[in-house]
């Protein structure tokens, strides 16, 4: 074995890590080698095990296999596992790295890990404080554990510019002041490059792949970001948990919350520049959850309520419906529908084609999404008192001629909506309801009477939003006849002039669908429907009284768009129900 030089000054045995007794013990080194490489790790400030395989004196393979023995700890060969495969975000990857250390996976409460020393209590002690979990040891040879460890020693930034890239700008996001109460704040916290890079990379590509929220959730290991695209959530994102508090305050910092405030919901707005004239609009909401701030963003597009109202997909006698309704002096149209299924373009497509110079018009929303010059817009505020019932007394000392309210919510924002529609006023506003008919039995069941419903009401839409197939790679596909009328067409329309398309999935598209189209029911308030009203009848004669006056129901405005193959059937029946 080979001579170590000792200085002067003995060290006791029981000075020794718990590694080096072991090793003494097993009778692979000799107490006073021992004794000497650790005096030689402390003066260079390295570990014990780093010298002693640095010395040639054992090697890692020897190491590995003498200390399973003498801990009765399982032994495992690095070279067969995948890193790609081992899980990520159990451990932090610091603690990871200071420790040499690998997370092989988990079972119940305890944390299965790769070491090269199982006699490292501090470890243990860290990895409990930093998990809430117990630690399983597998032996590992030091020399494969480092070359591992190294591999996954990613820090968060590195991670943030892998996912963004390195010649990303970001100086477009419009910054607002921040609140006063957050001074405190450290300014790294909200500054931080890397991850102002990445905030501004996801609302680049949301915006691009035409999402309508993006959606930052943490989890106790795991941190993830969401896009809802056409409808659906689709993950985009892993970034490492270790920036959920950074990107939290960035993204609070730019909305104008209080980004000392972590323990009640808040809302914000915050803008981005895309173009030399171009400004997208995002409305942000912040929710405590058990592991950090989930946070919402929605896109607002200005230009999605000037699109006009044949990009909304209306078929012609629906649209001349509506047309004919909006063009009123006075009177209340109701667009309902779930929430994202398009009610506030719709409305507003309407505003944008009733804002004229000769035209007052006064919106109250909670909040307004869309920016529409020329449009008087109000946000509720209940906490300060500024309800829709509130917005809507101070509208009509304003002398206008169109109101819209975002929802009827209740009997006192409702009977004052139904007031200004019987003097003189067009008003507009939303309800949640499933379909058009149900939507006059919800206005019932809020306390309004018969004879004011009957009076106010002149229209009612209700609409869904489907996924429209990819037109590059739709393709035809053949469904028996009986599928076809139990989704509800009828024999006559089952013929050879038409086949069903379905969804096929292309670099174009997102699995078979790129962008949506609405299906509309359009139901105007005759005198018949009136009369109906008038005797409190029930949802059930109105809709068969509509359909008699030639008012599709959402199915049959579903499958009308199967047959012109701008959707597939099980997209209808999942957003239909009959």
């Amino acid at each position: 074995m080979a001579a170590i030089e000792t200085s002067s000054t003995p060290t006791s045995a029981s000075a020794l890590p718990g590694l080096g007794r072991a090793l003494v013990t097993a009778g692979k080194l000799e107490q006073k080698f021992a004794e000497d490489i650790f005096r030689k790790a402390q003066v260079k400030r390295s570990s014990f095990i780093a010298e002693l395989t640095g010395s040639g004196a054992l090697t890692a393979a020897d190491l590995a296999h003498t200390l399973s023995l003498a801990f009765a700890v399982p032994l495992i060969d690095l070279d067969a596992v995948d890193p790609q495969r081992l899980p990520k975000g159990l451990l932090d990857p610091k603690i990871c790295q200071d420790y040499r250390l690998v997370v092989l996976g988990k079972r119940q409460n305890r944390l299965i890990v790769a070491t090269a020393d199982p006699s490292d209590q501090q470890s243990v002690e860290t990895i409990k404080f930093a998990t809430r979990l117990s630690v399983d040891w597998v032996i590992a040879e030091y020399d494969k554990l480092l070359k591992m460890v190294s591999a996954n020693a990613v820090t968060a930034t590195e991670t943030i510019e892998n996912l963004v890239g390195h010649d990303f700008e970001f100086d477009d996001l419009v910054s607002e002041p921040v609140n006063d109460n957050s001074s405190s704040i450290n300014a790294a916290e909200v500054d931080d490059a890397p991850v102002v890079k990445f905030l501004q990379k996801m609302l680049i590509d949301a915006f691009t792949l035409r999402a309508s929220d993006l959606h930052f959730e943490p989890y106790e290991h795991n941190y993830r970001v969401r896009f809802r695209i056409d409808g659906q959530l689709r993950e985009i994102a892993a970034p490492p948990i270790a920036i959920k508090d950074k990107l939290a305050s960035r993204i609070k910092v730019i909305s104008r919350m209080d980004i000392s405030e972590k323990r009640v919901p808040q809302d914000g707005k915050m803008k981005l520049k895309i173009g030399p004239d171009r400004m997208i609009d995002f409305r942000v909401s912040t929710l405590p959850t058990l592991f950090g701030e989930k946070i919402v963003i929605r896109i607002l597009d200005p230009s999605s309520a000037r699109l006009g109202i044949d990009a909304l997909g209306y078929e012609p006698a629906e649209k001349e419906r509506l047309l004919q309704a909006i063009a009123r002096p006075y009177g209340m149209i109701l667009v309902t529908g779930p929430t994202g299924s398009g009610k506030t373009v719709s409305l507003y497509t309407c505003l944008n084609l009733l804002n004229k110079p000769d035209v007052n018009i006064a919106t109250a929303e909670d909040p307004s999404e869309i920016n529409l010059p020329g449009v008087n817009q109000v946000n509720v505020n209940e906490k300060a008192g500024l309800t829709f019932a509130a917005a809507l007394r101070s509208f009509l000392r304003q002398d206008p001629d169109i109101i819209m309210v975002g929802e009827i919510r209740d009997l006192e924002t409702a009977d004052i909506a139904i007031k200004a529609s019987q003097t003189g006023h067009l008003v507009l506003s939303t309800l949640h309801t499933n379909d058009a008919p149900a939507t006059l039995t919800r206005m019932r069941n809020m306390g309004i009477a018969p004879f004011n419903i009957a009076s106010s009401v002149i229209l009612i839409t209700a609409q869904r939003l489907a996924r429209r197939l990819c037109p590059n790679c739709k393709t035809m596909i053949d469904i028996p006849p009986k599928a076809l009328l139990d989704a509800g067409f009828q024999p006559e329309e089952i013929d050879d002039t038409w086949k069903p398309y379905h969804p096929v999935g292309c670099s174009a598209c997102n699995n078979g669908y790129k962008g949506r189209v609405g299906l509309y029911q359009v139901m105007p308030i005759s005198e018949d429907i009136q009369r109906i009203i008038l005797r409190d009848g029930s949802a059930l004669e109105i809709a068969d009284q509509a359909r008699r006056e030639g008012v599709r129901t959402l199915r049959e405005a579903g499958l009308h768009k199967v047959k012109m193959g701008l959707t597939s059937l099980e997209e209808v029946l999942a957003v239909s129900n009959e």
